[in-house]
């Protein structure tokens, strides 16, 4: 893993405001299902999110990339890290709660390790990442159920769903490392959203018709809120997060992120979890502490102490 950096009082309270932004849009997506069809939410969240991002290229005058190599690579990131993602965990949030939706979603961690040990010679799965890797997926398990892995009903297919499309951010992680390395955070995120548009909305269209413009005010302000603030502005906050506080340091948003959705969840929707959700969720993050790696070598040199 990357160099470990220290995590200052700006960029603890950005990561914080990161993983609040985050935990608001599971809620947000599942308002605008209530009215929209899940990729109709996803059209809306990529499109606005696109104009968003090109102003904000524009204005601080960003070079365009040369040639047809770097604008094939946003179009398959745009497939991996947007449109697939977004489109099984919006299905799936018409079938499990919101909450439970953002456990699920930090198993992307667990799937990142697992393939960037595939696909990269310096990520090797040592001995405690895969301990790490282990107790992650036993959380998984353990939030779904274990008779969910037989099960064909709606509610165990959308968790699998939601599963996939966290595997989908993960392998979405391995190709922006190949392919859009060097390129300025900003231009890859506006390039990747604008590949995103030109999948899903023809899809959109094909699929679910034409989106209505005549919607109820909480429709609109769920999308505004997960289009401009869950997407776009995240993406700005998750690259200066980053910067400030390195790849370990940001994991910790993984681990916050689900209390915030439970939360919300609880208060807005009246959505209730079993007691084997919060029992995954604790494995899953204990499960991300031992690969991060600090608080091992913590206890460790405790104990030679």
């Amino acid at each position: 893993m990357n160099a470990q950096k220290i995590l200052t009082p700006r960029a603890w309270a950005e990561l914080i405001l990161l993983a609040l932004i985050w935990g608001g849009s599971f809620l947000s997506i599942r308002i605008a299902l209530d009215e929209i069809g899940f990729l109709t939410s996803v059209a809306h969240r990529v499109f606005w999110a696109t104009l968003v991002l090109w102003l904000v290229v524009w204005l601080r005058g960003i070079a365009l990339p040369r040639g047809a190599g770097p604008w094939l690579a946003f179009l398959v990131m745009g497939l991996l890290n947007n449109v697939l993602p977004f489109s099984l965990m919006a299905w799936g949030q018409l079938y499990v709660a919101s909450g439970l939706t953002s456990i699920f979603n930090a198993a992307t961690a667990i799937f990142g390790v697992l393939l960037a040990t595939l696909f990269f010679a310096d990520e090797r799965l040592t001995g405690r990442r895969l301990t790490g890797v282990l107790l992650g997926f036993l959380g998984v398990v353990t939030a779904i159920g274990i008779e969910a892995l037989w099960s064909f009903d709606p509610a165990s297919l959308a968790q699998i769903a939601i599963l996939g499309g966290a595997l989908s951010y993960a392998a979405a992680s391995v190709w922006a490392r190949r392919m859009l390395g060097g390129l300025a955070p900003e231009l890859a995120a506006a390039g990747m959203l604008s590949g995103s548009c030109l999948i899903i909305l023809p899809a959109t269209l094909l699929i679910e018709g034409v989106p209505s413009l005549t919607l109820a005010p909480a429709t609109w302000g769920a999308i505004a809120y997960f289009s401009v603030l869950g997407t776009a502005l995240a993406y700005l906050l998750y690259y200066r997060v980053l910067a400030m506080a390195g790849s370990g340091n940001l994991m910790l948003c993984t681990l916050l992120i689900p209390p915030v959705a439970i939360v919300l969840g609880v208060w807005f929707r009246d959505e209730t979890l079993p007691g084997a959700a919060y029992l995954g969720f604790l494995l899953l993050a204990a499960g991300l502490i031992v690969i991060d790696g600090r608080a091992v070598r913590t206890i460790r040199r405790r104990i030679s102490v």
